[in-house]
């Protein structure tokens, strides 16, 4: 995605348990294809800036100090977008399963990870993407 840097904090200092990140939006940027994770939390917390929050429920305006949690198996897809003309900046807070599957209703596609590292994907019915 255009406009997106990603700096990994955890990795380096040894994190295996869950991926801990910070995360940059420019402006018009997007964090990513709304999607919702069937294995793993996620939580987000606002550091700079007001990005907008898209959920199946609509549209948030977050500020820094709010967060947002995304429990495994919600179905809640969201993702964050940068609409104002100043940086965004979150961290990213993430369990790491061996084996996962990412929905992206808007795109009609499912990312499947297996515990031995393959990917792959699916449209939203099964058949290959």
């Amino acid at each position: 995605m255009d406009g997106k840097v990603r700096r990994v904090l955890g990795d380096p200092h040894g994190l295996t348990q869950f991926g801990v990140n910070l995360q940059e939006l420019a402006p018009r940027a997007v964090s990513a294809l709304r999607h919702f994770h069937t294995t793993e939390d996620e939580f987000i917390y606002i550091t700079e800036g007001t990005p907008t929050l898209t959920t199946d429920s609509g549209k948030q305006t977050l500020s820094p100090g709010m967060c947002a949690c995304f429990p495994a198996g919600s179905g809640d897809a969201h993702r964050l977008e940068n609409r104002s003309d100043i940086l965004v900046r979150f961290i990213e807070v993430g369990t790491r399963k061996c084996s996962e599957e990412v929905h992206y209703p808007d795109a009609n596609m499912i990312l499947h990870r297996t515990a031995v590292g393959t990917r792959n994907f699916t449209k939203l019915d099964g058949f290959p993407y």
